[in-house]
């Protein structure tokens, strides 16, 4: 750990996190907890809540709740299952817990948050309002696995089409990826994908 505070770096790892970062990043950066709650003071950080900052002159986040949920389980979390949706603005449901996927090692439990232990490969997450989260089609078949209703997949399915967040072969592939339920789920009703609208 660096001795003197480094700006500059914890400029760049806030950055990358829409202005948030934790209080274990920044003493990568040499900042200790009395300089965190000095920069507090004088106006240059936000104290989120323990643990957690935001540089001053990032705007806050809608999404804020998941930007603390995802930092305090760790860098190799990913935003899944209702609250992907949510971040997608695929959903009228507000879930009552943060979903996350974890790492398999990852033991700790916190309030208010769900952890997954799915395996995910590379491909299958994206960065979106600058969290990282699972792609809209790892997002479908997760929640079929899950049990979420058949008619708010269907729903999250054409909203997705309809604004060219996902394409029909897509879905199919994860679809045939995850197996039996979600090519069911996916497959059984080509109107699903009848109602895309092309954008040229």
């Amino acid at each position: 750990m660096k001795t003197k505070p480094d700006y500059d770096q914890l400029y760049e790892i806030a950055e990358a996190q829409a202005g948030y970062f934790t209080a274990s990043q920044a003493k990568t950066g040499g900042f200790s907890n009395e300089r965190l709650s000095d920069n507090v003071k004088n106006g240059r950080l936000i104290r989120i809540t323990q643990g957690v900052y935001r540089l001053h002159n990032f705007p806050g986040s809608p999404y804020e709740d998941l930007f603390v949920a995802w930092l305090r389980a760790g860098p190799s979390a990913v935003i899944s299952h209702e609250s992907a949706l949510a971040v997608y603005d695929l959903s009228d449901v507000l879930p009552s817990e943060t979903h996350l996927i974890v790492p398999r090692n990852s033991s700790r439990r916190r309030k208010g948050i769900r952890q997954h232990t799915n395996r995910l490969l590379p491909e299958e997450i994206t960065k979106r309002h600058g969290l990282p989260i699972t792609t809209v089609e790892r997002t479908i078949v997760d929640l079929i696995a899950s049990g979420l209703a058949e008619e708010q997949i269907r729903q999250a399915i054409r909203e997705a089409l309809q604004r060219g967040l996902t394409d029909q072969e897509n879905l199919l592939r994860q679809a045939q990826r995850a197996g039996n339920k979600a090519s069911r789920v996916i497959g059984e009703k080509p109107t699903i994908f009848t109602k895309k609208i092309r954008v040229d």
